[in-house]
């Protein structure tokens, strides 16, 4: 089991990293700080194997604090700025992941993990644990002052609201305070299509549509004619549109 620590001053980053770790076997998450002081102080009585961890964080940043550590685990930043990369690989960091993050490139970080793991059990190498079906995927979302679990599979559309999402899902809706471009970007690529400015829906779900809409479920959703040849050839590649309907 790797043991991590979540390392970030933004809230819904770390609730990502860390419904991103739940959702991997053979990561167990140990904490989440939300700067570079706090995660020194853990690390001083708490064995860590790796550190997802911010580079601009408030009066530490996160590279100064992988500068201070003597005994320094196993490092993966994640951050909204390129120009750190240098720095970074100075560093021996595994890998950099640029933010928004999405659940595939996190995934390409940890496999790197596993790899290096593997090498140093050697001879005896163990495959590295692989990540939980879609059907068991999950993602964290706060709702008031509550921490919504949304399994991915049970999503039947993603609806803007301007500053806001609504997530009608197959049991309920949750509204949450977030962008619809973020959740575009963290959901698992070919398994969901924005077909509207407004709207996300799940690939699988989709009963029927005409050009100017989709069914699914009960519900009817237009198409935006900005998005429609995107979902056109998404519903091609995943073999819902025939030729004759083009």
């Amino acid at each position: 089991m790797i043991r991590c620590l979540v390392v970030d001053d933004e809230p819904l980053a770390r609730q990502l990293l860390e419904s991103y770790v739940k959702q991997v076997n053979g990561l167990s998450l140990v904490q989440s700080c939300e700067n570079a002081i706090e995660a020194f102080t853990l690390l001083q009585k708490t064995t860590v194997d790796l550190i997802l961890l911010d580079i601009q964080l408030p009066q530490v940043t996160g590279i100064d604090l992988l500068k201070s550590l003597k005994d320094r685990p196993r490092v993966i930043l994640t951050t909204a700025y390129r120009q750190y990369a240098f720095d970074a690989y100075d560093l021996d960091v595994v890998d950099y992941l640029l933010k928004p993050i999405s659940f595939d490139r996190f995934l390409r970080g940890i496999s790197k993990i596993f790899e290096l793991k593997n090498t140093a059990a050697e001879p005896t190498p163990t495959e590295a644990p692989a990540p939980k079906p879609f059907e068991e995927a999950y993602l964290y979302l706060k709702e008031d002052r509550e921490m919504v679990k949304v399994y991915l599979n049970d999503i039947l559309y993603i609806e803007s609201l301007r500053d806001y999402v609504r997530v009608k899902t197959t049991q309920r809706q949750v509204v949450t305070y977030q962008k619809i471009s973020y959740l575009e970007k963290t959901l698992p690529e070919g398994k969901f299509v924005r077909i509207h400015r407004s709207f996300i829906v799940p690939v699988d779900k989709i009963l029927s549509f005409t050009p100017s809409s989709v069914k699914v479920g009960t519900h009817e959703i237009p198409i935006g004619r900005n998005y429609k040849n995107e979902a056109l050839r998404t519903l091609n590649k995943n073999n819902l549109l025939s030729p004759a309907r083009v």
